[in-house]
């Protein structure tokens, strides 16, 4: 039975998918499940009151508000980023950071789609699937630390946010062909922002394995997922 007030929160990758519900009965966590589930997991057959759907994209960048013009979208992305010939570009307000961020979700894979489709809200309308980095954002202001880092890591690409109190210090995706690589750059940002790992609190929201989460908690005070 479908609740008031529920929400489901959706990553989406090339390998497959994983989704967090929160609900009055509490949270529910499902792991990451490959593509051919889809149709075959309940949780994925219902509505709900609100829907959000979060692609593993490295083609985004966050521009100032005041410097972004709608028209001139795909020209600012292609500029940092070698986009897939094709390749449609969006952009979503930031309105926490007066700022905008264009993307492209053209990864390779038509799964976010499908699970847009599938994924409804109760008023029957599909939720746009947005970067990882969007809902990272999102998640900053949900953390209590100073120093604010959140990581993601799937398809070989890290996704990092840092932020210092309000202020956002660090939104970028980086190729990272294995997680020793993806530590490497997450060391090197919290160096050059003059961060001390030590003091600081580093919240993933893709799960870590045993020896992923022990090589980090080497370096930082703590490692929590969310």
């Amino acid at each position: 039975m479908t609740e008031i007030n529920d929400r489901i929160s959706i990553q989406v990758g090339l390998s497959g998918y994983s989704f967090r519900i929160e609900s009055a009965k509490g949270t529910e966590c499902s792991g990451w499940l490959g593509a051919e589930s889809l149709f075959t997991v309940p949780q994925m057959q219902r509505r709900y009151s609100d829907v959000l759907v979060s692609v593993f994209t490295p083609y985004c960048t966050l521009v100032p508000e005041n410097f972004h013009k709608p028209e001139l979208s795909r020209e600012i992305l292609s500029e940092l980023v070698s986009l897939p010939q094709g390749a449609q570009v969006d952009y979503v307000r930031v309105p926490e950071y007066n700022a905008v961020m264009v993307f492209s979700n053209s990864v390779g894979g038509t799964l976010h789609k499908v699970v847009a489709e599938s994924v409804l809200r109760l008023d029957g309308t599909k939720a746009q699937p947005l970067p990882e980095l969007y809902s990272m954002l999102k998640h900053l202001t949900d953390i209590q630390e100073y120093n604010r880092i959140i990581a993601s890591y799937m398809d070989g690409v890290l996704h990092l946010v840092i932020a210092q109190g309000k202020t956002l210090m660090l939104c970028n995706t980086y190729q990272a062909a294995d997680f020793t690589t993806a530590q490497y750059f997450i060391f090197l940002a919290m160096k050059k922002l003059q961060l001390n790992p030590e003091v600081s609190v580093i919240y993933f929201r893709t799960p870590l394995n045993e020896e992923q989460e022990m090589s980090l908690y080497r370096y930082f005070k703590s490692v929590e997922t969310i």
